[in-house]
């Protein structure tokens, strides 16, 4: 029944159409008549001005207004060629020219009827006459209404590259009045076809409608009118997750507001808390009641603003925390648990986040509530800290200018000669000391703080470039390539500084899971600008080596874990040797990092690794002189 419905529902749908279509092509076949017609009409008149033209210059070749003026002869004898056009539908042909004070006036009339006199003032529509004097080109003028077709033809007669009149021809016909008269009765029978049909079509429509709403109503929560899990089944089949961040809220003891007032009161404090949220999230935010108390919220990803969502989620906190509930007699306070997980790029599939986001809502519930709790291993209310300094340190830090780089070398290692140096971050605390990234990278990460320690970054780099001339290569996540905000800030940078962008190496941290089709197209478009691309890290962990097939790689730095073992370990050495020699075929350049005594820069040579970095060859410096 539903196929035949369907199949129904297309029948008459395609059928409305084409009656609309040829409904339609009726009015464009008339339209298209008329302008065909104008168009003969047109090149008629356009034709017989020529001739006009050349008679009049054939026996003038002086001031125009002047011979005509002094010449009745002439002017008789002008006009009596130019009755030689009219006819019933050549009704009037003339030749105005404008004099000083802008008013036209006859020049020559070869009408047969209501002849003007010489020199005599003739009103016309002067925006329309005005054109063929300032812009020397002809210009027609139609009127028409159901009795018929008049057309002005203005053409201008040009002596010495000067306008000095102006040659009109009025034209009328009944044709469209003929045309009008056949084709209305057809339109007629079409729109009686329409209406009939549309009448139709609007009952299955309703019937649509009606079954839409049906399917509506067993998808939305009835008390909270959110979305219910029905919809979040379906749903989940249909996104793309990794557009989202997503968060899991708790009511904190909720039961307790069941037990004390009441379930009414239970009922009023969830739709109230729904409305509260809808007023803070947008109509691409996806809010769903997951069960009892605990609610789901989708936050479509802003790509200019990576701690969006965050910002989102404790701006519902406090608003929960800060509104007093009303209920009968009692004000009621409530606050809410919150899980968030931003990192999406790290599980599989939603069914994994959605367990991750449980996880960090238990977490936040038995850390004392009244939280969201947005990482593994850090737990507060609005604040993430890791390790020695908080978000807002951080922040102090670079408004205070208190970001800095150290720069270690990289040699040749056939010559002994520096190729470039890496930048590496630190942030100095307030005690002068240096914070090295373990103790506030991950704090930041996937937060507008993060992209304006980059762009902090970038600046020192750039400017060590052009101050030093040297190249010098920075570490970005290939994260930090996906994530369009952090992306767009970097291209900018690298477009404002094209000239001393070919001093700059990026080298990229490794990741399992990306996609290789944006980072190839994003990395090739940094790449036009000079900018080399190295792929960090090497041999560590997870070793994707089909990412040498989709990414522009030109430098190949093997992770130190291995090269520190090599004059010890066998299979450290096999490895290195294994990567060294399927670069080479790649043409692709190699780093060896981590070179801390003689014996394993003598084995790195011995490899034929291009370049090395560690302590005995180079520490970090503060400068570069």
């Amino acid at each position: 029944m539903k196929r035949f419905n369907i199949i129904y529902f297309a029948f008459i749908f395609l059928l409305l159409v084409s009656i609309i279509y040829l409904y339609i092509n009726i009015g464009q076949f008339e339209e298209k008549t008329k302008d065909n017609i104008k168009k003969v009409i047109f090149n008629n008149t356009s034709y017989f001005i020529e001739n006009i033209s050349s008679i009049i210059k054939n026996d003038i070749n002086e001031d125009l207004y002047t011979t005509l003026k002094k010449n009745h002869k002439l002017r008789n004898k002008l006009e009596k060629q130019m009755e030689t056009i009219v006819t019933p539908s050549f009704k009037y042909v003339y030749m105005l020219y404008r004099d000083n004070n802008g008013r036209y006036r006859y020049l020559l009339d070869g009408s047969k009827d209501d002849k003007g006199v010489f020199d005599t003032k003739f009103d016309v529509n002067k925006d329309e006459w005005d054109k063929v004097y300032d812009t020397k080109k002809p210009n027609v003028i139609y009127q028409d209404d159901i009795f018929g077709l008049w057309v002005t033809t203005l053409s201008p007669y040009i002596m010495n590259g000067k306008v000095v009149g102006i040659i009109a021809i009025d034209f009328s016909t009944t044709l469209f009045k003929y045309m009008t008269e056949i084709i209305s009765p057809l339109k007629e029978i079409f729109l009686y076809i329409f209406v009939s049909v549309l009448f139709l079509f609007s009952v299955i429509i309703y019937q649509v409608i009606a079954q839409i709403r049906a399917k509506k109503d067993s998808i939305i929560d009835p008390l909270t009118h959110t979305y219910n899990r029905i919809f979040l089944r379906d749903f989940v089949t249909k996104i793309d997750f990794y557009n989202y961040d997503i968060a899991m809220f708790d009511l904190d003891y909720f039961k307790k507001i069941n037990d004390n007032y009441g379930h009414k009161a239970g009922d009023y404090i969830l739709e109230t808390f729904s409305s509260i949220v809808k007023k803070n999230i947008r109509d691409k935010d996806i809010f769903i009641r997951f069960g009892g108390e605990e609610f789901l919220l989708f936050v479509y990803k802003k790509k200019k603003n990576r701690s969006y969502a965050k910002e989102t989620i404790v701006r519902i906190r406090k608003s929960i925390e800060d509104y007093k509930f009303k209920y009968e007699s009692f004000d009621i306070r409530l606050t809410v648990s919150v899980g968030l997980v931003v990192e999406i790029q790290k599980y599989k599939n939603i069914q994994e986040i959605i367990k991750k986001a449980d996880e960090r809502l238990y977490k936040a519930k038995h850390s004392g509530r009244n939280r969201v709790v947005d990482s593994d291993n850090t737990i507060n209310n609005d604040t993430i800290m890791v390790n020695k300094l908080s978000i807002s340190q951080i922040k102090q830090a670079i408004d205070e200018d208190r970001i800095l780089c150290q720069f270690q070398p990289i040699y040749r290692l056939k010559s002994s000669e520096i190729k470039y140096y890496e930048a590496l971050v630190r942030l100095c605390d307030k005690s002068n000391n240096l914070v090295y990234p373990g103790s506030f990278l991950d704090s930041i990460e996937g937060t507008n703080i993060y992209r304006d320690m980059t762009k902090k970054i970038l600046a020192i780099v750039f400017k060590k470039i052009a101050n030093q001339g040297v190249n010098i290569s920075i570490n970005l996540n290939l994260s930090d390539i996906i994530d369009s905000s952090i992306y767009e800030m970097l291209i900018k940078e690298i477009r404002n500084n094209q000239d001393i962008s070919k001093f700059l190496t990026i080298e990229l941290l490794e990741y399992e899971d990306l996609d290789n089709n944006l980072l190839q197209y994003r990395l090739s478009e940094i790449k036009q600008y000079g900018v080399m691309i190295s792929l960090d890290d090497f041999g560590s962990g997870y070793s994707n080596f089909s990412v040498f097939e989709s990414l522009p790689i030109d430098i190949l730095k093997i992770d130190g874990s291995l090269i520190k073992n090599i004059d010890k370990s066998e299979v450290s050495f096999r490895i290195v040797e294994a990567i060294v020699l399927f670069a080479h075929n790649l043409n692709i350049k190699v780093v060896g990092e981590f070179i801390h005594n003689e014996e394993i820069l003598k084995i790195v040579k011995s490899l034929n690794i291009q370049y090395g970095q560690g302590f005995y060859l180079g520490k970090p410096i503060d400068d570069i002189f």
